[in-house]
């Protein structure tokens, strides 16, 4: 349980192996509109990691401890990102242009390189063009597709971002040692097999 003057915030383990959380709020109170900074705040201070502890089901834990690891990931990245203007999904696209073996790639292409297959590569595409880092045009072969290409300023801060992504990575990774993180890649390719 969690208590900031004028809200408070349970959240109990129910008998499935689910987090039930509970928001009370004191809606007299005269600094509603710090509501939502302060359930930022109690969110990170709520462990979520003494939680899954207490999750009996261990394919569930399981679950919940990927999906509470890549949110970790997520933030740390987009803290790096936020600083050159760029979200990680815009990042993605640049480095999957990058990366390619030819000049341009199509959006089809694009979407399904994407880490987040939900991503809505059409208005990332958007977002990198207004600021010059991806050229795009009409495909010669088939006039109903989109061609996209990454300028050389997408290069450019690429390369300023790589050693920041990398570091940033490096930390993420720093408690466990290089034969930790080699079992983790085996058994997380192991996980997803059946997916």
């Amino acid at each position: 349980e969690a208590t900031i003057s004028f809200f408070k915030i349970t959240y109990v383990l129910s008998p499935s192996g689910g987090i039930n959380i509970n928001i009370t709020v004191d809606t007299s109170h005269q600094k509603q509109n710090h509501i939502h900074l302060c359930l930022q705040i109690l969110y990170c201070k709520m462990k979520v990691e003494e939680a899954l502890k207490q999750v009996a089901d261990l394919s569930k834990k399981t679950a919940l401890n990927i999906l509470h690891s890549q949110q970790i990931i997520s933030d740390h990245l987009a803290e790096v990102f936020k600083a050159h203007d760029l979200s990680v999904e815009q990042y993605n696209v640049l480095r999957i242009l990058r990366g390619s073996k030819t000049p341009t790639l199509n959006m089809s292409d694009i979407q399904e390189r994407m880490i987040a297959r939900t991503s809505n590569t059409t208005r990332l595409v958007d977002k990198l063009l207004a600021k010059s880092y991806v050229n795009r045009q009409v495909c010669p072969h088939n006039r109903r597709k989109m061609e996209v290409q990454i300028t050389d300023a997408g290069r450019e801060l690429l390369l300023k971002i790589d050693p920041l992504v990398t570091a940033a990575e490096q930390q993420l990774a720093s408690n466990l040692t290089q034969q930790e993180q080699e079992q983790l890649n085996i058994l997380l390719e192991k996980y997803r097999g059946k997916i």
